[in-house]
């Protein structure tokens, strides 16, 4: 049974509350972001000061780490037999069909801003929505300030509520038909730019949008048509269950840096504004780049000096080094490797932390983007069940499906979404891992394919290397063809007709016939027209070709060889190493 209005407002009253303390902390973090830590720690800074006067470290760890995880994993639904062709042919569509989601809502440029808001605030929502244009289900990004999802005791997401804050004019705008509830009795005369709080719910019965400052007014209420969570949470490991970024730690060593920076500068102003010193016998003083000062003792003019404190400058150090620690950033990153590191090996080592990050946010990735390709097929098989034609790029290849999902999903909702066995791994490294596991014969070539980091389709790409090696073995095949005519005219014989056909050969590659094609049509076998009226006799046999030489005699020598016009001959090796000869006799009455 859906829960009432009232209900709703006091679950998400609840789950506020719950979550204050992870909403200040992400408020904190966001501010410090933004380069505004003086709103965070305003007791720490002057007058006039309002905004870091250092580097902002964890700005730049956030957009790199983001960066790097925010490339989309593969996706394969693999046929349960792998060994029929209609079956692998189901699961290629399929394939293709969950890559267009991931398409149609432009995924890959909304995970840069969803990995960064998992790095900060320690959890993404995606959600999923219903594009009426299209008639495919979207994703969506939403982004985890001011949300609230709820979890049952086995981590899955129950209830998501997200609080948005918008004009009343702008509220007016999209919701024209409540704006009498929205304006009250006051009606135009209040303030339209004034903040409006408004509230997005969402369960497995409905989703709604309600205002809880006019008396929990809703603006939208709609049944959820499948039955299930339409919001998939990607969330970081937590000891305690609390959603934490992983910048709400080292906040404190950030303010220390810039206060550190702070100082040093009020220290270089003092030494600078410092008051001069003179001897006694000084009566006036000028200023200026030209002053002229008259004194028996110049060694005593000078400025006061302001000594600073070598423990300072080690401090900086320190809390440079602590906050890498803290954000788990290896200072190679940034370029700063010790000279003392000289191998590949060391390097590797300093970035070994950085991999690791890397690796298990893929890896909670990969499971989110498999529940919400579940729920998107689910979704357009149940609620858009018209036929309907994808078109995108596969392995460099454009392609244009056409597909009904009532036929080609028909309830098979699974999806198996890998960042592949190089997650973590650099480039270098991947590439080494997979070939010594194909040469060891650990893994076939088509799973290796199914873990690149990329969209592969599997089956096609399988084809296109067949054919490719095909036709090096025809074209290798032809190239030995070539090697007959130096011996041909050692021998005396007539090479014309092997240069006329090579000759052929390429004269169709240059017109732009396909190498088989060009083979076959030259290769192919020349019929003899006899005259009108004369009949025709062909007597085909075959027998196995003579182990050892002739009875009485050596075998035949080329040059011994007799003349072949009306008979060829024409010898093979089994695949056991046995010999065959054909012989065609063909005789013209």
């Amino acid at each position: 049974m859906a829960l009432s209005i009232e209900q709703i407002a006091a679950r998400v009253e609840s789950l506020r509350y719950r979550n204050r303390e992870r909403d200040g902390r992400n408020l904190d973090v966001l501010a410090v972001r933004k380069g505004k830590i003086s709103q965070v720690y305003p007791e720490f800074f002057p007058d006039g000061v309002d905004a870091n006067v250092v580097a902002n470290f964890i700005d730049i760890v956030a957009r790199d780490l983001s960066e790097v995880m925010a490339p989309l994993p593969a996706i394969n639904c693999s046929a349960a037999v792998q060994t029929s062709d209609r079956a692998r042919t189901f699961a290629d569509k399929r394939t293709r069909i969950a890559s267009n989601y991931f398409q149609n809502s432009d995924l890959s440029v909304q995970m840069y801003s969803g990995a960064d808001w998992y790095i900060t605030y320690g959890f993404v929502p995606f959600i999923i929505e219903l594009d009426e244009e299209a008639k495919l289900p979207r994703i969506r990004v939403e982004n985890p300030i001011g949300s609230y999802p709820e979890f049952d005791r086995f981590g899955r997401c129950i209830a998501f509520a997200k609080r948005y804050f918008l004009t009343l004019g702008e509220l007016i705008s999209e919701f024209p038909e409540y704006d009498t509830q929205l304006l009250g009795k006051e009606g135009y005369t209040q303030d339209l730019n004034a903040q409006v709080e408004m509230i997005r719910y969402y369960d497995d019965e409905q989703s709604l949008i309600f205002i809880p400052a006019r008396s929990n007014l809703v603006l939208s209420r709609v049944a959820n048509p499948i039955g299930k969570m339409m919001v998939i949470i990607a969330r970081k490991p937590s000891i305690d269950n609390e959603l934490r970024g992983q910048f709400d730690d080292v906040l404190g060593i950030q303010l220390l840096r810039n206060r550190f920076a702070l100082l040093a500068m009020e220290a270089a102003e003092k030494s600078v504004q410092a008051p001069i010193v003179l001897p006694n016998d000084v009566q006036e003083l000028q200023l200026g780049g030209d002053a002229v000062i008259r004194t028996a003792n110049p060694a005593g003019v000078r400025r006061v000096e302001l000594t600073l404190p070598q423990g300072a400058f080690t401090e900086q150090t320190l809390l440079n080094q602590e906050l890498r620690v803290g954000s788990r950033y290896p200072e190679s990153r940034t370029g700063n490797i010790s000279a003392s590191v000289v191998t590949g090996q060391g390097v590797q080592a300093l970035m070994g932390a950085f991999d690791t990050q890397v690796k298990s946010a893929q890896a909670i990735f990969a499971a989110a983007l498999r529940d919400v390709i579940k729920i998107c097929f689910e979704a357009d098989e149940v609620i858009f069940p018209e036929e309907k034609t994808i078109r995108g790029v596969d392995s460099g290849s454009p392609y244009e499906v056409i597909y009904k999902p009532t036929k080609d999903i028909k309830g098979d909702y699974s999806a198996d979404v890998r960042y592949g066995m190089l997650a973590g791994l650099n480039p270098a490294q991947g590439l080494i891992f997979m070939l010594q596991a194909l040469g060891g014969k650990l893994i076939s070539k088509d799973m290796a394919m199914r873990e690149l980091p990329f969209t592969v389709n599997v089956t096609q790409e399988l084809e296109k290397i067949e054919i490719e090696d095909m036709r090096s073995a025809l074209l290798g095949s032809l190239t030995a063809y070539t090697q007959a005519i130096p011996q041909m005219a050692t021998q005396g014989q007539d090479a014309s007709e092997v240069v006329r056909k090579i000759a052929a050969v390429i004269k169709a590659r240059q017109k732009g016939q396909a190498l088989e094609d060009a083979i076959e049509a030259t290769f192919a076998p020349q019929q003899q027209v006899p005259p009108a009226g004369a009949p025709t006799q062909t007597v085909e046999q075959t027998s196995p070709a003579p182990l050892g030489p002739p009875a009485g005699g050596s075998p035949l020598s080329p040059q011994e060889a007799p003349p072949q016009d009306a008979m060829s001959l024409i010898s093979s090796l089994t695949g056991t190493g046995k010999a065959n000869a054909s012989v065609r006799t063909s005789r013209t009455r």
